[in-house]
């Protein structure tokens, strides 16, 4: 696979430009498409293989056996795959892919963006492929309807927008779904925390603290809502509630639950929020919510606060502090005409711990603040304390950002809840391990 990757990345000559359009246009004459479509995926390859190989016979065409094989491949991705995006997908190590137009494709490896050598035909091959993609979910995508999100059959989520909205022509947007669930110790392995944020954070997982992830796009809030689900009890009952399925749950006893947009009519709707509602009659021990954006907000707080501890949900916001910003706004949303600081008593009262998920500019990603919040002060707003930053200290010569984790406060708020676990000794001196190894000062509460 990798060296069938590295193929398509070397701009070919135009002698095998041409061949491989000559091979497409004479195997839609040749083959009976009714028939190869009976096929199995490797019939079909055998089949389009021995069809490129007489073809090159006949045409004497000076190209290689490992051409040949490309092109028959390259030919089957476009009968029933994803056209020049298959070779792409299938390459763990990129994270997204974005096509912007017929001849420009982007994808992300190791944190970068990178323009790759990979192409369409022209705007009515790419428009194919995009309504592939959208008809495989029983979706539509075309002039009257030109915006989709889908899911790919191995969970990664896709978005495509096509004209008269894209304006230079269909452009598609792929997060790729890992196929390997990350733990906390991998994350910390990548740099993304220290072994002393995990244990707090799966101290905090174990104690039942409702937590909310927070970030930008891209900032791997997804991967550490992943990790920290790993944490709960396998004995718990647990309901999922996502737009597009891309939790990996080990635990036997998971529902999940995925949202559904409207049909062509407009009709059978499923929304976050209607999940929401039917997971509180589910009888859950917790409640994961893939991301609130909208009105679900309101559910999702009374839930944590009528004894679904332990629930957890992720956010789009760029720090901590604008995280309780977003979720009171939200709430607003919802309908409910509630006085700022019966909002605000909802979110302290039913939110534990926010951890801030950034991606930072070298493409690396780091939780770049563990967050706990720790009431209502007199005056109506929301007391939190850091229990982790990380500090940025500069750059290294080859641009990677240089920095370090500062652990914040020795005595965290929920001690009294490790207390009822037996783990307050261990929380104790984790932060005060923690705090005399990178020498970080203690903070004051902040509030919003």
């Amino acid at each position: 696979m990798a060296e069938e990757i590295k193929d398509v990345m070397v701009e070919e000559s135009p002698l095998l430009t041409v061949f491989r359009k000559e091979a497409h246009d004479t195997m839609l004459n040749r083959i009976n498409l009714a028939t190869a479509f009976k096929l199995t995926p490797q019939e079909l390859r055998t089949e389009i293989e021995n069809f490129v190989f007489d073809f090159a016979q006949e045409r004497r065409a000076q190209i290689t056996k490992r051409e040949q094989i490309s092109i028959a491949r390259e030919l089957v991705d476009d009968m029933i795959g994803l056209g020049p995006l298959e070779l792409l997908i299938d390459d763990e190590a990129i994270s997204d892919i974005v096509v912007n137009g017929p001849f420009q494709i982007y994808v992300e490896k190791a944190g970068v963006m990178q323009l790759v050598p990979v192409k369409f035909r022209d705007d009515a091959h790419l428009m194919q492929i995009a309504q592939r993609i959208a008809h495989r979910v029983g979706r539509r995508v075309d002039t009257s309807s030109p915006l989709c999100d889908a899911r790919l059959p191995d969970g990664s989520r896709v978005n495509i927008v096509v004209p008269p909205i894209a304006l230079d022509g269909v452009s598609i947007s792929i997060r790729k779904f890992s196929k390997k669930a990350m733990d906390l110790h991998n994350l910390a392995s990548r740099g993304s925390l220290t072994e002393e944020m995990v244990r707090v954070l799966q101290i905090a997982a174990t104690c039942g603290l409702n937590i909310i992830v927070s970030g930008g796009t891209g900032s791997g809030k997804t991967t550490m809502l992943n990790a920290l689900s790993q944490l709960i009890d396998p004995r718990e009952r647990i309901v999922t509630c996502e737009d597009a399925a891309e939790l990996k749950l080990q635990q036997p006893h998971v529902v999940r639950l995925e949202s559904r947009p409207p049909n062509i009519e407009g009709k059978g709707e499923v929304t976050i929020r209607d999940l929401v509602k039917n997971a509180l009659r589910m009888r859950p021990d917790r409640i994961v919510v893939g991301e609130v954006r909208g009105e679900e907000c309101i559910d999702m707080l009374q839930a944590m606060n009528t004894g679904h501890d332990g629930s957890m949900s992720t956010i789009h916001a760029n720090r901590a502090r604008e995280a309780f910003i977003r979720l009171e706004n939200m709430v607003a949303m919802s309908g409910f005409d509630l006085p700022s600081e019966i909002v605000r008593a909802q979110i302290a009262g039913a939110i534990n711990m926010i951890v801030q998920t950034e991606r930072l500019h070298d493409g690396t990603r780091k939780i770049t603040e563990i967050v706990e919040v720790t009431g209502i002060n007199e005056r109506g707003d929301i007391q939190y304390q850091h229990l982790f930053k990380f500090v940025p200290m500069g750059e290294s010569e080859d641009h990677k950002v240089i920095g370090r984790f500062e652990a914040k406060i020795e005595q965290p708020a929920f001690l009294d809840k490790a207390i009822t676990y037996g783990l307050d000794k261990e929380l104790l001196n984790i932060m005060r391990t923690a705090i005399e190894k990178n020498g970080g000062e203690t903070e004051d509460d902040d509030t919003y």
